[in-house]
C-alpha cells in the first residue's frame, strides 16, 4: 500500500477521505492541523484557524507567539486525533491519526523522550500501523547515561563548585526547567534565570503545581560565589556573557545530548558539559520502533536516513529517511 506521508512545510498526512493532517508547520495548511510543542522549530509562523494541542502547548505558544504578530491561537480537537504524551518538554503531545477509511493508524512522534525527568513522565508508544519518528539521536554513537546517575552528577558539580558562579546553558523551554530544578537540589545560594525563561516558567509552574524559585536576572544584580544563573543556550556567546565571566570568574557549562561528542564543549566555548537531553538516544529510539511495531517507519530530522538503514537492517521494519 503507498503511503500519503510527506515532509515539507512540516509533516503531512493525506488521508483516504481527501483531509489532510498537517503538523509543526511554519504556515499550517491543513484541514485538520496538529502542533506537538512549543519549541520555536516546531511553531508556527501564522496561526491556523484552529490548532489541534495540548493546553500546555497552547498556553507556551500564546507566550512565545505574540498574537498580534502571529494572529490568535484558537486551540481545538479533532476526533481523528488522539494526543499522546511525548514526554519531550512541557504540553509535548504525539499525535495517534487513525484514518478509519483507510484502516490504516498513524503516529507522529514529533519530538519525543522515553526518560522520566523532574516533572515530565516518559513517552510510552502506542500501536501504530506506521510511525513517523524524529531522529535527532538516531546514531549509534549517541547513547545517553541513565536519568539518575546524569543527575547526580550534574548535582555533585553544582556542589563541588559553590566557590564561585556558574552560567548554565539550556533551551529556554526544557531543558532550563529542569537546571532550575537540579539547582533546587544543590547546595547553590541564589537562583537567577533570564526573562526569557522566566516567562517560559510561567505557564509550567500552573500546569504542573511547581514553583522554580527562581529570580529574574538583571544587570543590577551582582553574581556571587554559590550562586546559579541558567541562561538560552544561544546566549553562551554573547558579550554580556563573556562580562559576567570577567567580573566574577563564573564557571559556563553547556548541557545537551550533543555533549556525547567532544567537540560540543569546544564548539560552545565552555568550561564543561553534560550530555542532559530531552530526546530520546539511540537505544531508545530502537525500543520505540520495536515498541510499536508498525508495518513501516518514516524518519525525519538528526540521523534520519542511518536510522532508517538500521530499521531496515536491525530490526526488520521499512524504513524511510528524510533530513
Amino acid at each position: 500500500m503507498t503511503e500519503r506521508v510527506r515532509l515539507s512545510d512540516g509533516l503531512r498526512i493525506d488521508l483516504a477521505t481527501g483531509e489532510t493532517v498537517v503538523a509543526d508547520a511554519t504556515q499550517p495548511a491543513g484541514d485538520i492541523n496538529v502542533l506537538s510543542h512549543a519549541h520555536g522549530d516546531h511553531l508556527y509562523r501564522e496561526a491556523p484557524s484552529k490548532l489541534v494541542c495540548s493546553e500546555t502547548t497552547a498556553a507556551l505558544a500564546r507566550t512565545r507567539r505574540d498574537e498580534a504578530d502571529y494572529g490568535e491561537l484558537n486551540r481545538t480537537t479533532h476526533p481523528a486525533v488522539d494526543l499522546v504524551n511525548a514526554g519531550h518538554v512541557a504540553g509535548s503531545r504525539a499525535a495517534l491519526i487513525e484514518d478509519e477509511a483507510a484502516g490504516r493508524t498513524y503516529l507522529y512522534t514529533g519530538d519525543v523522550s522515553t526518560r522520566d525527568r523532574c516533572y515530565l513522565s516518559g513517552f510510552e508508544p502506542p500501536d501504530a500501523d506506521v510511525l513517523i519518528t524524529e531522529t535527532t539521536y538516531g546514531s549509534p554513537e549517541f547513547v545517553l547515561p541513565p536519568q539518575n546517575a546524569l543527575e547526580r552528577e550534574i548535582v555533585d558539580w553544582l556542589d563541588d563548585t559553590t566557590d564561585r558562579p556558574v552560567l548554565l546553558f539550556g533551551y529556554s523551554l526544557g531543558r532550563a526547567q529542569k537546571l532550575q530544578r537540579l539547582v533546587a537540589r544543590s547546595g547553590r545560594s541564589r537562583l537567577f534565570v533570564s526573562d526569557a525563561i522566566a516567562r517560559i516558567n510561567e505557564p509550567i509552574e500552573v500546569a504542573f503545581d511547581v514553583a522554580f524559585g527562581a529570580e529574574r536576572s538583571s544587570p543590577d544584580v551582582d553574581l556571587e560565589a554559590g550562586d546559579a544563573l541558567v541562561l538560552p543556550s544561544q546566549t553562551n556567546n554573547l558579550a554580556f556573557v563573556d562580562r559576567i565571566v570577567e567580573a566574577t570568574g563564573a564557571t559556563k557549562a553547556g548541557f545537551s545530548g550533543w555533549a556525547v561528542e567532544s567537540s560540543f564543549k569546544y564548539r560552545g566555548d565552555y568550561d564543561v558539559t553534560f550530555p542532559l537531553s530531552d530526546h530520546c538516544d539511540f537505544t531508545e529510539l530502537e525500543a520505540v520502533v520495536e515498541a510499536v511495531d508498525p508495518e513501516v517507519v518514516y524518519t525525519h530530522h538528526g540521523s534520519a536516513e542511518t536510522f532508517a538503514t538500521h530499521c531496515t537492517a536491525e530490526l526488520g521494519t521499512p524504513s524511510f529517511g528524510r533530513t
